[in-house]
């Protein structure tokens, strides 16, 4: 298998200042944000390299679910296997079909700090997080390998995630 990620982060922001600018005409009375933008390609050859992928609905049983980066579903339900591997790419979307928050993070056992100990990241209907890893977060090992979701009932989140 091989894997290409396009990584975009992107808010580009156009600003029409209220002050008067007598020396800029009309025209030209805008600033552009987008010095923040990250664009990136990732692959087996680029730093950091990318090799699995695991695109997929996780769904909550009685308000709790555990991903474990050791058995994720892969492309027509194959198990992906992120041992030894680090993320470099998560992102969750949740449905604006949830009827509650969601909250993502380190797992109460076998915890894996994405981003640091204790992280949490909580998602309203309709929100979405993505996260760079930079080749900086951790080995998937048999003691850290799981990611914990928090919210009621049978919500879901779409989950896409990319080691290497």
């Amino acid at each position: 298998m091989s894997v290409e990620v396009t990584l975009k982060s992107l808010a580009t922001v156009v600003e029409t200042p209220e002050t008067n600018m007598p020396a800029v005409s009309d025209a030209d009375k805008t600033v552009t944000h987008d010095g923040f933008n990250t664009s990136k390609t990732l692959n087996a050859s680029s730093t950091p390299a990318v090799h699995k992928v695991a695109c997929f609905e996780q769904a909550l049983t009685a308000g709790s679910a555990t991903i474990d980066l050791t058995a994720l579903t892969g492309t027509n339900g194959a198990t992906v296997d992120g041992t030894g591997q680090k993320v470099q790419v998560f992102k969750a979307k949740a449905p604006a079909t949830n009827a509650n928050p969601i909250t993502i993070g380190e797992g109460a056992a076998n915890g894996y700090e994405l981003a640091g100990n204790a992280w949490k990241m909580i998602l309203q209907p309709g929100q979405e997080f993505l996260f760079y890893g930079d080749g900086d977060t951790p080995a998937i090992g048999a003691a850290a390998k799981d990611i914990d979701l928090a919210g009621t009932g049978a919500q879901k989140l779409e989950i896409e995630i990319v080691t290497g």
